[in-house]
């Protein structure tokens, strides 16, 4: 496939018509440009194992450039020279751009990634310029405190922009990953280096027209598609980059932690993998917990970090969830992102569909039982059925590690100490979700159980006011919410004598 800088691709689905025209060079300083050494990736349809587009990609010396770019418009016309009131003007026009584009975008989202039209419009997009306008809000509310210490003396804090921030993004939610982080960084004056992965760049590089047609000044916003192991390693070791906000796997996150240690010890916030549980108790609605369970683990073809692929189930309604869940998860359409019947897509690439059928075979040969699935679903494409095991051990595979496709876990138990046990019998700490209709266990057992989040009578359902983030190896730091402001500012205490004489 040739190489073009800029690329139209013609849709002509039942679900959308027309034409969406992108960019394919690296976007560094209000400019596309190649890349250095004229890398290139051609992009896969995972529907159909074909190329699609060829992009470029970047190298360690793009992201230098990228970033001195950056780092040039910290200094001259953005952080606090700008107010917080015109950053919010920028991320509101930012968001409308977003809203009028929204089927392109979504086109682009089940072309590149494999995930269903309808999701996309229905549900990323437009969560994606909620999130412009949340921060947009904040961006001129960003205060420190006044505190008076002594009668000679008064101090006071500053929250400042920290400067340049490194994005690292995965591929699974593209678009609403790097809004999540650009967002609340750009509301506290900061400039931004974003890496897209280099599996999903298309919505990134289309958000780029939006940001120059929006106004954003040269160097605000830099996006550098690349590889993990060249670009996203050069945004760890940059010594101008001065923060790096990260999502993606535990294992790519303790590289991130060791370039930031071993460069400039910059400040790193991770939102990383999950085997999150979803605990079902005798008195829940069992019809609404089977919906939100298949949505828990099914949703994004599985492909989520907070997916609830560890089911527990209490031994009075075990036999009847579990022939519900398996006849719903049955039910579940697999296909063409851009049927408007389709609920699960392809995975993303021909190395994760290996992956996750690598998975499958080790819960069979681990003693797990096959109930529903387990096999590839159609010729062509890299799609995979709904697959259900039961008579799970603690230490199968299926249920210790991160399979990132939708595979499910169901395990029995009796009582609410014994599947806290359970619950908390694994690396991570991301989410859970519990369901009953009593409070005051679901209160009890919310609290008792290591996870960052706690959705309580559904799943996979994200508020912008409260924050996502792990415990234990799922991270550091928070997404969403005020307490992500946190992750892109840094504290000032001012001290001021009104009186002290030596």
């Amino acid at each position: 496939m040739a190489f073009e800088s800029t690329y139209t691709y013609q849709f002509d689905t039942a679900v959308y018509k027309g034409a969406v025209t992108f960019p394919t060079q690296l976007f560094i300083n209000g400019e596309f440009v190649n890349p250095i050494n004229k890398g290139t990736i051609d992009l896969i349809n995972p529907a159909t194992c074909k190329a699609i587009a060829r992009v470029s990609v970047g190298d360690c010396e793009d992201i230098e450039l990228a970033a001195q770019a950056a780092r040039a418009a910290f200094k001259e016309h953005w952080g606090l020279k700008v107010p917080g009131a015109a950053r919010s003007k920028l991320l509101h026009k930012l968001a409308d751009l977003v809203d009028t584009n929204t089927d392109q975008i979504a086109a682009l989202e089940a072309l590149n990634v494999g995930k269903t039209f309808h999701a996309a419009k229905a549900q990323d997009l437009p969560i994606t310029s909620s999130i412009l306008r949340y921060y947009a809000g904040w961006a001129d509310k960003i205060q420190g405190k006044s505190i008076q210490t002594t009668p000679d003396k008064i101090g006071f804090t500053r929250h400042e922009p920290i400067g340049v921030v490194g994005v690292i993004v995965p591929w699974n939610f593209p678009l609403s990953t790097l809004i999540m982080k650009l967002a609340p960084a750009l509301a506290c004056g900061n400039t931004i280096v974003a890496k897209p992965s280099e599996f999903t760049p298309l919505s990134a590089l289309f958000l780029c027209t939006l940001i120059r047609e929006a106004g954003f000044p040269r160097g605000v916003v830099n996006i550098v598609p690349g590889y993990g192991d060249t670009a996203g390693q050069a945004v760890g070791e940059s010594m101008i980059i001065d923060k790096v906000a990260f999502t993606g796997s535990t294992l790519t996150g303790r590289k991130i932690m060791e370039a930031a240690a071993k460069s400039n010890l910059k400040k790193i916030s991770l939102e990383l993998g999950g085997k999150s549980p979803s605990i079902i108790f005798d008195d829940a609605d069992i019809d609404q917990a089977v919906k939100w369970a298949i949505n828990g683990i099914f949703m994004n073809q599985g492909e989520l970090c907070v997916a609830g692929s560890r089911i527990y189930v209490q031994a009075g309604i075990y036999d009847n969830f579990l022939q519900k869940f398996t006849e719903s998860a049955q039910c579940l359409s697999v296909g063409d992102p851009f049927s408007p019947d389709t609920f699960q897509g392809p995975q993303i690439s021909e190395r994760q569909f290996e992956r996750v059928m690598g998975y499958i075979k080790s819960g069979q040969e681990e003693g797990a039982t096959l109930r529903l699935g387990g096999e590839r679903h159609g010729t062509e494409g890299y799609f995979i059925q709904p697959t259900v095991f039961t008579e799970c051990t603690p230490n199968m595979k299926i249920v210790q590690e991160e399979i990132f496709g939708p595979v499910a876990a169901i395990m029995k138990f009796s009582a609410e100490e014994e599947v806290i046990e359970q619950a908390n019998n694994t690396t991570y700490g991301l989410a859970c979700s519990v369901y009953t209709k009593d409070i005051d266990r679901a209160m009890r057992v919310a609290s008792n159980i290591e996870a960052g989040t706690a959705w309580v009578n559904f799943t996979n359902w994200p508020d912008l006011g409260l924050p996502v983030g792990g415990f234990k190896q799922s991270g550091a730091g928070k997404d969403l919410g005020e307490d992500a402001l946190e992750n892109y500012t840094n504290i000032k205490a001012v001290h001021i004598n009104i009186g002290i004489k030596i």
